[in-house]
């Protein structure tokens, strides 16, 4: 390892010279540091202002200058985020006229305006106006613009470079996070020159990639070519007065600061080229990130320096892009046959090079880019594109080169050819006790709309009733627009307290000046978690909030909280605001969906991942228990997800069937699950999760781990290319970035690229890296198909997705999966969902070169009692195994360097390779059963199930139960394996219907001491247990869902489930108590219709009739749950009993016709 490559904030941030390793982002946030110290070499003296509005890919900045805070106030750098980008761009707008407001501390103000392509089109007439006016000589404005042309994490992809050309600003466009550095001190200087706000181009691959690069020269010498400055500058005048002077600052601008921009860029070398052709056949003209793509492809292509000469191929790099310096490029470009235009999107530079060879005498290139010279597509405007794709327009534009085909073919053959299989994909979903899990719930017969949060994922889950979205702040006057001409007497309209401060304030009072009906729900979760969690900007709060909607005229104002004890004494909430508890939100909603005018709903509850977030910091209430569902009680009917709509309610499978489990470690504790309409759920309290025998893995670890082999690691005379797929919020980025630091510290090139998406909690995740050796480059950040090295599969459906698959090559690629299952966001919806594992990781297997396969999920609970560190497991499985070229030296510093869980993740990793050398040792340590018989016969079912029937009433009522299956195994006989899937849907379906749980069957399990095994299995500690139950004789019908209200049974429960277990003899008889309830009645009913049923099927099963009979002995299946939800399911069951008895008639026709033939 190299010592003197440290990572930290101080060497980021503050180091002059060397090697360095951060990220986009934290090149951004460095900048206003250099370009205050590059004042200070030159004795300037000047301050910095850093302000705009956070959005992917600049989602993190504002998050990454509150941690540089120390740093930035020691440069006089200030940072004021704003309440929205025109705000904030108005807010510089202001700082390059301090002078205007009186005497000032500073000579000069640079400032950095931020904001995605959403917030560039919103700030347009900002720009406008002040980049009219000018800039001051020692200030000077960047304009950082996140783009997001793939649509990653927007709702539309976007290209920011029209808006800027349109309000005259010049942009720069970085090809790596060092140019961020170079070309933004650049960008400073030719703003401060030629008096313009000068826009900087920003993509996910460039900003939100870390890279491990040469610091740039901190104290750069820029030319200002005098002689375009006219005599009364080029800046900031003030003695321009308006209005009189107008047409005078239109002057200035196109006549004297525009050919400024471009002389002072030919002054500096802007714009260069890169590779030199012999001949002047094709000059390749990149533009920001495609320049890398270039480059890429032109290695793939194997095309170096002498290869390019050799074929007669140049390329030029435009780092301005608007407006271009044609007179630099032209004259480079002068005497070639062709020039090709490679730049994403819509062709800007190509439009300027066309434009500027147009009137041009004598012999003139063709132009090429988005389509070659015939007018054909070559590269398209639509989303991006990669190296392949720049290699293909590179060899179709070079006629004769025949080699180049055939490596272009190579190329080409990498791609897989196979069709890719369409398994489930893991979408991004709410967090488990998501405020909005319960705030976007819209009351029968009404309709929402979205906007922009994290809540526009409601759009994508119908049951929400979610039908339209608008820009930001726009939320709600689309039904204004629309409601004269609609039959829809009113809407309600989703607004993130974010988006309120932001701008939908406005939005409010335009619906009220309309009279528009409509209820406005104002989502204050207390963090904008949809960019990480950072607070809204203005301190708001629902009291504020409350004052502002009663100032605007909105009528009728509701507080629903989560929490509504600890409002009912506050003196600050508008006058009239009802305060109700989340519970009763339907009934809320009902009543304001017929009240006339504006009204509005304040729910208000802490987004989740920043309780969890606040409880690791001790600053959130963390209460002192846990819900836990009894497995036997649970009858997988997956109300308790339909009420809470939380992932982290997860399918289980038993020996009894599919249950419900709560996901421990991804719990919040929102508790919602507990209204789920079953008497499974226990509330635990004082206890906390059980931790494994840290004195016995101590004493384990000291003599096992400490001196482990090491593997002989792979050689590394090429680019390792590494990719990390996994699920968002379990630390994928994280290993991505233990990978990219330990490389920088190993003496490496690195890249690491993350990609997150739209509010990517629980969904899809990757981070690409990409190692190289020392002096080797790296140009593309993002690995193309078919070439990966190393996949860690730390989920398998992501590893399985489309995006991974192609990258994936049979002669390169191997593979390391963890093997345990994360259940998708379909279980939500789909109580039976399965993920098709095995068929993913078959799928997996067979495209790679090798795989191995890890239950790192359990392992890390095992070993840990938590899942969190089981990525860095993978991690040091997939070292020992000699797949990663880097020392394990490097990759316990960069885990240091991260500074989050330093000693657990080193252990982890430690772990992880021990499971490379012994897996089976480390899976006993973990606690981890070996695997058992995966398929139970239908006679040891039977005896078990019979069993459990003598347990549940007595050996008589389970004698009935044999002699049922008995009957089906006879009438089976001969008819293979569909006989046998008949007899076993007959032997569950029987037991299903005959072990109805009613009141005596729910006391004798929670009476099995099976229960309490299973509770300390998971929880340890002096315990409190409690059981939700809504007793048929004691429990009156909630008003707001029509069913029994549950009550919370505290621990004198017990005894008393000990005692009515005992009765169980008094079931279905004249004494039994329970026993004349018409759900009690039914159940006792449909034991006698499926002994009919069964009869009936066994007296002429065939080849024929048996899918439909072994259909109709499946169907009590259908029949789940307690109460007003079994009531449902048998309804739907007599619906689908109807259908699969009109195939058995078929098939009874059709073996009558069989025999008859």
């Amino acid at each position: 390892m190299h010592h003197d490559r440290i990572v930290s904030l101080d060497t980021i941030y503050g180091a002059e010279q060397g090697p360095s390793f951060m990220t986009g982002i934290q090149a951004l946030v460095r900048l206003p540091m250099m370009q205050r110290r590059l004042d200070r070499r030159n004795r300037l003296d000047t301050a910095g202002l850093v302000t705009g509005y956070r959005g992917s890919p600049l989602g993190a900045y504002d998050q990454q200058l509150w941690k540089a805070s120390r740093h930035l106030a020691a440069h006089d750098v200030v940072f004021q985020p704003g309440l929205n980008e025109d705000l904030a761009a108005t807010a510089l707008w202001g700082a390059q006229m301090h002078k205007a407001f009186g005497k000032t501390r500073a000579d000069g103000v640079f400032g950095i305006w931020y904001g995605k392509g959403n917030g560039v089109d919103r700030t347009g007439d900002v720009f406008r106006n002040a980049n009219v006016l000018g800039t001051s000589p020692l200030g000077g404005v960047l304009a950082i613009a996140g783009d997001d042309h793939a649509a990653q994490s927007s709702m539309f992809p976007h290209q920011t470079d029209g808006i800027f050309q349109s309000v005259m600003m010049p942009v720069i466009q970085p090809a790596t996070v060092g140019e961020i550095l170079s070309l933004g001190l650049a960008g400073f200087a030719l703003s401060r020159f030629s008096g313009l706000w000068v826009a900087m181009k920003t993509i996910a691959e460039v900003v939100e990639s870390a890279a491990s690069f040469e610091l740039p020269d901190a104290y750069p010498a820029f030319v200002s070519p005098r002689e375009v400055v006219p005599a009364h500058g080029l800046n900031w005048d003030p003695t321009v007065a308006w209005p009189a002077q107008r047409t005078e600052l239109e002057r200035r601008m196109i006549d004297e600061r525009l050919p400024a921009v471009t002389a002072w860029a030919r002054a500096n070398r802007l714009d260069r080229p890169v590779l030199h052709g012999g001949a002047r056949r094709l000059c390749v003209v990149t533009v920001g990130k495609a320049h890398q793509d270039v480059m890429q492809a032109l290695d793939n292509l194997g095309i170096g320096a002498a290869g390019a000469h050799a074929i007669g191929l140049s390329v030029y790099k435009v780092a301005l892009s608007w407006p271009l310096d044609t007179t630099s490029l032209l004259e480079f470009a002068d005497g070639f046959e062709e020039i090709l235009v490679v730049e994403e999107k819509r062709p800007v530079v190509e439009e300027q090079v066309k434009f500027a060879l147009f009137n041009r005498s004598g012999t003139r290139p063709r132009v090429t880019g988005k389509t070659d010279a015939g007018g054909g597509p070559l590269l398209p405007q639509t989303l991006e594109f990669d190296p392949l794709r720049v290699a293909r327009a590179i060899v179709g534009r070079l006629p004769g080169t025949g080699d180049l085909r055939e490596r272009l073919a190579a190329l080409e053959a990498r791609v897989p050819s196979a069709q890719v299989v369409p398994f489930p994909a893991r979408k991004p979903f709410f967090c488990s006790g998501c405020p909005h899990n319960s705030s976007t719930k819209t009351p029968e017969g009404s309709i929402a709309g979205g906007g922009i949060g994290c809540h526009v994922m409601a759009l994508s889950q119908p049951k929400l009733k979610t039908a339209t979205f608008s820009q930001m702040g726009g939320e709600g006057i689309q039904w204004v627009g629309a409601a004269p001409f609609s039959e829809t007497g009113h809407i309600f309209q989703n607004l993130g307290d974010g988006t309120y401060q932001h701008s939908g304030l406005l939005a409010i009072r335009a619906a009220v000046a309309a009279k528009a009906n409509i209820t406005f729900k104002i989502l204050y979760n207390d963090a904008v978690a949809m960019t990480g969690g950072q607070p809204a900007e203005g301190a708001i709060d629902p009291a504020r909030i409350s004052r502002q909607l009663a100032a605007e005229g909105v009528g009728s104002i509701h507080l629903v909280s989560d929490d509504p004890v600890r409002w009912r004494a506050a003196t600050d909430l508008a006058p009239g605001t009802t305060i109700e508890h989340r519970d009763d939100l339907d009934r809320v909603q009902r009543r304001l969906r017929e009240t006339p005018g504006v009204t509005a709903i304040i729910y208000e509850q802490t987004c989740a991942a920043e309780k969890r977030r606040r409880r690791k910091r001790g600053a959130f209430p963390d209460p002192d228990k846990r819900i836990f569902i009894n497995p036997r009680v649970c009858e997988g009917c997956g109300d308790c997800s339909v009420q809470s709509n939380c992932i982290a309610v997860e399918p289980v499978e038993t020996a009894y069937g599919r249950k419900r489990r709560i996901n421990q470690s991804s719990c919040n504790k929102d508790f919602s699950c507990i209204k789920g309409f079953c008497p499974s759920f226990v509330e635990v309290e004082g206890a906390v999760l059980r931790k494994p025998d840290g004195d016995r893995l101590k004493a384990f670890e000291a003599a096992r781990l400490a001196d482990l082999p090491a593997p002989a690691l792979p050689a590394h005379d090429g680019i390792a290319n590494i990719y990390v797929a996994g699920i968002g919020g379990l630390g994928v980025l994280t290993v991505g970035a233990l990978l990219g630091t330990a490389a920088h510290l190993d003496g490496c090139g690195a890249t690491v690229l993350d990609f997150t998406g739209l509010a990517q909690k629980n969904g899809a995740v990757v981070s690409q890296v990409r190692i190289a050796p020392p002096g080797m480059p790296i140009h593309a950040v993002r690995i193309d198909a078919g070439e990966i090295d190393v996949l860690l599969g730390t989920d398998v459906v992501v590893a399985a997705g489309p995006d991974t698959l192609r990258r994936i090559a049979a002669d390169r690629s191997t593979l390391v999966l963890n093997d345990d299952e994360t259940p998708t966001a379909d279980i939500v919806a789909d109580r039976d969902f399965t993920l098709p594992t095995p068929a993913m990781i078959d799928t997996l297997t067979r495209r790679a070169k090798a795989a191995h396969r890890l239950r790192a999920t359990s392992i890390a609970e095992g070993l840990f009692g938590s899942n969190v560190a089981a990525n860095t497991l993978l991690l040091g499985y997939a070292w020992q195994q000699g797949l990663i070229p880097l020392a394990a030296e490097a990759v316990r510093g960069a885990i240091a360097a991260n500074g989050a869980a330093v000693a657990l993740n080193v252990r982890a990793f430690e772990w992880g390779r021990l499971a490379a050398i012994d897996p089976a040792l480390v899976e006993e340590m973990a606690g981890l059963a070996a695997p058992g018989p995966q398929t139970e016969t239908t006679d040891a079912l039977t005896a078990r199930l019979a069993a459990e029937l003598t347990a549940y009433q007595d050996e008589r009522y389970a004698a009935r139960f044999t002699a049922l299956v008995d009957r089906a195994r006879r009438a089976a006989t001969g008819l293979g394996r569909d006989g046998e899937d008949f007899v076993e849907a007959v032997a569950r379906n029987a037991y299903r219907l005959m072990a109805y749980k009613d009141e005596y069957e729910v006391a004798r399990l929670y009476a099995d001491p099976a229960f309490i095994a299973g509770l300390s299995e998971q929880f340890s500690g002096r315990r409190r247990l409690s059981v939700y139950l809504a007793p048929p004789i004691l429990s009156r019908t909630d008003p707001a869902t029509g069913r029994p209200r549950k009550r919370k049974f505290g621990p004198w429960i017990f005894p008393a489930f000990r005692l009515l277990a005992r009765m169980k003899r008094l079931r279905g008889s004249w004494a039994d108590p329970f026993g004349h309830s018409h759900e009690r009645r039914a159940e006792r009913r449909m034991i006698e219709d499926y002994a009919a049923l069964v009869a009936e099927l066994t007296t002429d099963l065939s080849p024929a009739t048996l899918p439909a009979a072994t259909g109709l002995a499946r169907l009590p299946d259908m029949i789940r749950g307690y109460g007003p939800v079994k009531a449902a399911a048998m309804v739907e069951a007599e619906a689908r009993k109807a259908a699969l008895l009109d195939a058995l008639a078929d098939g009874r026709r059709a073996t009558a016709a069989k025999v008859a033939a």
